[in-house]
């Protein structure tokens, strides 16, 4: 089943955050730092083009390290940006955000002109906590499904900075439909919007391929699999069987997309940066 999602909601957002470039300075753009490509809304990358921005790879403590640190050179080599690395453990600081913004704007930097910062990104990519961290207080609503933020909320960030979250905005068409299947497991697409089993299916073929060892430390087995027997694995060890006993594949899904995302399986990264 194709995966899509782009609730009447979000058209909306899109309209008004299309008004609201109009009256800012900068563009704070977070993103998953286990699939920073996938996790990039090409429609947002052309809405407000014309601002700097700081990209913002978030969930940093839950991909790979090595692979997050190619990802922000990566996106360093964009004109008018920079990019920092941000973890519950690794929080970005307001000086090392302020000081960076405003080596991007100094044109405005006058002080008698108040600034106005827009944060935006995918659902569920963590925008309202990065915002409640950076604050040091609880000022935006989080919650761990996607499309918790439905409104734009304007917050003063510092004396003279005003920090705008928006809603969590998917594009119409989701046209590379391994990227939806990355973001459907990493909980950035509403669990009603996807065929669960699929999902996890290729997630399970993805890691099979590119993180056997991480599957054989968290669910106890030696050699190469398929991803039907992973399946199966996975029921036995954690009890994922129907009354007869047979596999129960939806709650196997569940707890292999579980695992993913919430860090059991250690530090994954879905995708590495392309090539120069």
């Amino acid at each position: 089943m194709p995966i899509s999602w782009f609730p009447g909601h979000m058209n909306k957002a899109e309209k008004e955050l299309r008004k609201l470039i109009k009256s800012s300075d900068l563009i704070i753009e977070l993103l998953d730092a286990r699939a920073p490509s996938a996790s990039r809304n090409p429609l947002l990358a052309t809405i407000g083009k014309e601002l700097p921005r700081i990209f913002i790879l978030n969930k940093l403590d839950l991909g790979d390290p090595a692979i997050s640190r190619k990802w922000e050179i990566y996106f360093q080599k964009y004109t008018s940006a920079k990019c920092l690395l941000n973890s519950i453990y690794r929080p970005v600081s307001i000086d090392k955000l302020r000081s960076l913004a405003r080596s991007l704007i100094k044109e405005k930097n006058s002080p008698y002109k108040s600034l106005q910062f827009i944060i935006i990104g995918i659902p569920n990519v963590g925008k309202s906590s990065f915002i409640n961290s950076l604050c040091k207080r609880k000022i935006t609503k989080t919650g761990n499904e996607p499309a918790v933020t439905k409104a734009q909320q304007r917050i003063k960030f510092d004396k003279d900075i005003f920090l705008v979250d928006t809603p969590g905005l998917l594009w119409p068409k989701l046209e590379d439909q391994d990227a939806a299947n990355k973001l459907g497991a990493l909980g950035s697409i509403k669990h009603t919007a996807i065929d669960l089993e699929d999902v996890a299916w290729f997630i399970a073929e993805y890691l099979l391929s590119e993180q056997l060892t991480a599957l054989q430390s968290r669910y106890s087995f030696k050699g190469i699999i398929t991803a039907d027997k992973l399946f199966n694995l996975i029921a036995e060890v954690t009890g994922c069987l129907t009354k007869g006993g047979d596999l129960n594949y939806h709650k196997v899904a569940e707890t292999l997309l579980n695992d993913l995302r919430s860090g059991k399986l250690g530090a994954i990264s879905l995708e590495a940066p392309p090539r120069p």
